[in-house]
């Protein structure tokens, strides 16, 4: 083995580039640094929201399905307005915020999160804040047979709106796997008809008197999944993927119809105020995807838009 010899590590970092520290004019303390987010002066615009954006930190989420408390890590953007006659806004005031729930136990539940963007307008001296939190939610699923049960999961995502010491919407948002079994495939073919794994995502804005004892996750999954040609397991033997493909077979399911059949269920639901439905297939048959999408505001009773 050849040896090499190496100089001093201080020799190596000038070798690179490093150089002496230069003499410090500027002040250290707080108090006598110049604040410029803080300048008071026209500054042509209002800005509609500034802040900070994929921050990851570790939270708990609760479900009513297994497993009922979990860790998870969540993906978190926090913005407030900034008036036009402020330069900007506080950056660390964010993070601090985040940090201080952090070691409080974060739990992603409204209660808390209606507290946390309460407070967070108050730290930034701001009427309003919004808060955007994006998890993995992993919940357990059955097989039909066997029962022997894994874990799959779903995309959540909680946005939360506050203004003028009100919470104003509270949007929840669900992403989850399905399989669709195409009826035109099952109609022409002789023997057989080809499927895919779909992806419904459902946007819902909820209403004001709705009750955390429901699990708005819960719901939306059953709402995907009920109106599936078959479910996705973790977990499947023979006898299962015997229910699983012949289920499917029996229930074909263009992306037109589960916009449609999934929006017809959450219009029934009462704690829903407004929706937005799409579907995304990967055709295994095609290399595109297929994809609808479906919009409906109860307030209003617009329909589906194309």
């Amino acid at each position: 083995m050849k040896n090499i010899k190496l100089p001093p590590k201080n020799e190596r970092f000038k070798l690179f580039g490093s150089i002496e520290p230069g003499i410090k004019m500027k002040p250290s303390e707080k108090e006598k640094m110049p604040d410029l987010q803080n300048i008071r002066e026209d500054f042509l615009f209002e800005i509609d929201a500034v802040g900070i954006t994929n921050v990851k930190i570790p939270v708990s989420v609760t479900s009513t399905l297994n497993p009922k408390t979990q860790s998870t890590i969540a993906t978190f953007t926090l913005t407030s307005t900034l008036p036009r006659d402020v330069k900007g806004t506080n950056m660390s005031r964010f993070t601090e915020q985040l940090e201080l729930y952090r070691r409080q136990g974060f739990t992603l539940n409204f209660s808390q999160l209606h507290d946390f963007v309460k407070e967070l307008s108050e730290r930034l001296g701001q009427r309003d804040a919004k808060l955007e939190v994006s998890f993995p939610w992993f919940y357990e699923q059955t097989a039909p047979s066997s029962s022997l049960a894994g874990l799959n999961h779903a995309d959540a995502r909680i946005l939360l709106s506050y203004q003028h010491e009100n919470v104003v919407e509270r949007t929840v948002e669900l992403t989850c796997a399905v399989t669709t079994l195409c009826p035109c495939s099952k109609e022409i073919s002789e023997y057989s008809a080809h499927n895919q794994r779909g992806f419904i995502k459902m946007t819902t804005v909820l209403t004001d008197n709705y009750d955390e004892s429901v699990d708005w996750k819960v719901v939306l999954l059953h709402a995907a999944q009920s109106n599936a040609s078959a479910v996705i397991h973790p977990i499947l033997k023979r006898p299962d993927e015997k229910i699983v493909t012949e289920k499917a077979y029996e229930n074909p399911r263009f992306v037109e119809d589960m916009v449609r059949l999934v929006a017809a269920d959450l219009y029934e639901i009462p704690f829903i105020q407004s929706f937005i439905i799409e579907c995304r297939n990967e055709e295994s048959i095609h290399l595109h995807d297929a994809y609808a999408f479906v919009t409906f505001d109860k307030t209003i009773g617009s329909g589906a838009k194309s």
